[in-house]
């Protein structure tokens, strides 16, 4: 038998998982705080919705299940590899919304304001901050197609990350529809505007020249890859500048609206910016896309964006919907490696008793004391010095020996 997790998978020690909870209540405490509601659904799902809902290279990372049973027999005679699963693992919480929302949006508030912290399952290679198992904390907001939306959701978002700890992070925002309208103007195919936003996502880590690299071995027409190398050789791109191109005005218009009013709200103590290249990962993003980018941190510690057209593919209407998620595990890690201690936390102490101490007297100790502490109780060890020793490596500061009871020595 082996005692490791498997690969990308991993086991918490009580400390890291002090460290998770305390994140995560802060999270949910900010989300409830601001009206937000909180659901579950199951990890499974229906593979024909995980297939079609447009999840870009997620797709190619599912843990499918495959099909038990005589289901199974019949599959494999059919030779079929498509016909050997029927469900999968969810890859991210905003599926599984979707699906919830279009079977229960009759008995759910307009517009739905909706909290989802749960774990998440991809197919990845398994490498330092990328896990096969992870948390997500997302917040959504149903059936409200203006951008005060979008304006709640960073904003609420914000506040969270600043009750954790976080400060002087930067949001960057985008609109999908205004980059493709820019590439389009420039000249390239609308076949092919996703390929050319997943090249241009790179320009700040590619640079210009590394993004019309890019654009040039897909073989994409070389005077669109020269119009849109002309314009990035000027100063960065400004919005006006890029609605200009599109012919949008009122999509600009939504996007100072937000960059105004977050910033507003900010007093400061967070930044909101224009990122013309923000474009995401997922496929089924349709309008303002958003991320945070947090000093110290290599990525975002959060991201979204809308997508107003999931909800049709379950009831052949669209919904206006948009989502941003805290980049849980990727936070986590952070303050682990910092030696994050929990503020204004209680001192943990242990009571230690001896083999014949009355356990009712002990407990009652024990309950008298967590007025100002939190109070775990160990028989004592053969080895009281070592027993100590490995508590206190485990984060508690100090001990209350029973026979000398109320005093507490603190380590």
């Amino acid at each position: 038998m082996k005692t490791a997790p498997l690969k990308g998978m991993r086991d918490y020690l009580p400390r890291e998982m002090r460290i998770r909870d305390y994140v995560q209540g802060k999270i949910l405490e900010t989300y409830r705080s601001s009206g937000f509601e909180r659901i579950a659904t199951p990890m499974l799902e229906d593979m024909e919705n995980l297939d079609k809902s447009d999840g870009g290279d997620n797709l190619n990372l599912i843990f499918k299940v495959l099909k038990r049973g005589e289901k199974l027999d019949k599959a494999l005679s059919s030779g079929s590899e498509k016909e050997l699963s029927d469900m999968g693992l969810r890859y991210d919480l905003t599926l599984p919304l979707t699906r919830f929302y279009a079977a229960n949006r009759e008995k759910l508030p307009a517009p739905f304001k909706v909290i989802q912290t749960d774990r998440v399952f991809r197919a990845e290679r398994p490498q330092k901050g990328r896990l096969r198992e992870f948390v997500q904390c997302d917040i959504d907001i149903l059936g409200d197609a203006s951008p005060n939306a979008e304006i709640e959701l960073i904003d609420t978002t914000a506040r969270a990350l600043m009750n954790i700890g976080f400060e002087g992070f930067t949001v960057r925002v985008n609109d999908r529809r205004l980059l493709r309208g820019m590439l389009k103007n420039f000249g390239f195919p609308e076949d092919s505007l996703d390929s050319v936003c997943v090249s241009f996502d790179k320009l700040d880590k590619i640079g210009a020249e590394g993004v019309a690299a890019e654009l040039r071995e897909k073989e994409l027409p070389e005077s669109a890859v020269a119009a849109l190398s002309e314009f990035l050789a000027k100063d960065a791109p400004t919005l006006d500048a890029v609605a200009s191109l599109c012919g949008d005005d009122e999509l600009a218009s939504a996007l100072r609206r937000v960059i105004g009013t977050v910033t507003a709200l900010s007093g400061g103590r967070y930044a909101i910016e224009y990122a013309p290249s923000l474009v995401r990962g997922q496929g089924y993003y349709t309008g303002m896309v958003f991320e945070v980018a947090a000093k110290g941190f290599s990525g975002a510690v959060a991201g979204g964006g809308r997508y107003d057209r999931l909800v049709g593919k379950f009831i052949g209407q669209d919904v206006p919907a948009v989502g941003f998620s805290i980049g849980f595990e990727r936070i986590c890690g952070i303050l682990l490696d910092e030696g994050f201690d929990i503020p204004a936390a209680k001192p943990r102490i242990v009571l230690v008793y001896p083999a014949n101490a009355d356990f009712a007297d002990v407990l009652g100790k024990a309950a008298a004391l967590r007025g100002e502490y939190d109070v775990a109780v160990f028989a004592a060890a053969k080895k009281v010095g070592k027993q100590l020793d490995r508590l206190q490596q485990d984060g508690v500061s100090g001990v209350c020996f029973y026979d000398k009871y109320p005093e507490v020595k603190r380590f």
